[in-house]
């Protein structure tokens, strides 16, 4: 990973009341790559962003932001899309996407060129003139993130970008983070859809209870849990489940069950003598879901101990 990171957090603590809400985050995100914090409805990721941004405080911990040690030093390098989403109803598309970029510094009429450009390049050109209260719920959440990148942002920091969206507008989000991250851009975001994470990300950290619970390659995280068997007998019979493993499970015509340490073959050859046969056989790897439920459900058991 890059010496000179994005972002780095160290013991990062927030608490409201009684709670710690972030309760010792560790982050380092390298820089261009696409970084996911992962995690449950209410485990922390919202507060989080804010407190690497530097819209709440820490109560304990540090950060840096782009080697700035106070992350509003580093605002106008930054874009932002808050989990809220919020624009002015009677502004048009461009002029919404050039104010964006105008509290970043961006001169207007800079900003109004690029908007048109931006509005073309990603399916919207014919929003560019309408205001936003015509606009459909995910054509206004484009143009929004449309204005967190008009800048050029050498960090782009999504909170739940994809809430909302439909699959089309869905597919031109990616297309977008993607072309940011080509770009030079690092971009960190927050989910907790696992399909998108397992496409985009470059890294990933789960969060569950305020802490993080893994840090990695989504390869890595879906290693923790052991490969599994898709099995279709071609012949069979109310015999065949005394020869599975104890974990089998049918699934429709077949059977699914962890990959046996001592490996396959034995089982296939009693499979194959006692006449059941192979219709079908298939070893695949669970995704990053199957990892995220595994990772997330030990640490809910390991914070009830």
């Amino acid at each position: 990973m890059s010496d000179n990171p994005a972002i780095t957090a160290s013991g990062l603590v927030k608490r409201f009341g009684g709670r710690r809400v972030v309760d010792g985050v560790d982050l380092v995100v390298p820089k261009g790559m696409i970084y996911g914090v992962l995690g449950p409805n209410g485990a922390g990721k919202t507060t989080t962003l804010r407190t690497l941004l530097g819209i709440i405080e820490p109560d304990e911990g540090s950060r840096a932001l782009l080697g700035f040690s106070h992350p509003r030093d580093a605002s106008d390098l930054v874009g932002y899309l808050p989990e809220e989403r919020g624009l002015y109803p009677a502004m048009k598309a461009r002029d919404a996407i050039a104010f964006m970029g105008a509290l970043r510094g961006l001169p207007w009429a800079e900003g109004r060129r690029r908007a048109g450009e931006l509005l073309e390049a990603n399916g919207l050109g014919q929003a560019t003139d309408q205001k936003i209260r015509k606009l459909s719920k995910g054509m206004a959440q484009l143009v929004q993130l449309l204005g967190s990148v008009v800048h050029r942002p050498k960090l782009l920091v999504l909170d739940e970008p994809f809430s909302g969206l439909d699959p089309v507008n869905q597919e031109r989000l990616e297309a977008l983070i993607l072309g940011e991250r080509d770009r030079g851009a690092t971009i960190l975001f927050s989910t907790h859809v696992m399909a998108h994470a397992q496409r985009l990300c470059d890294r990933l950290a789960i969060i569950a209870g305020g802490r993080r619970r893994f840090e990695g390659t989504v390869e890595e995280a879906r290693g923790l849990l052991p490969q599994q068997v898709l099995y279709t007998p071609h012949f069979p019979d109310g015999t065949i489940r005394a020869l599975l493993p104890a974990d089998a499970v049918p699934t429709g015509a077949g059977w699914r069950f962890e990959l046996p340490r001592e490996g396959i073959e034995g089982l296939l050859r009693r499979l194959i003598d006692t006449g059941h046969g192979i219709s079908g056989l298939s070893i695949e790897r669970p995704g990053l879901h199957e990892a995220f439920v595994r990772i997330v459900g030990d640490a809910a058991l390991e914070d009830a101990a």
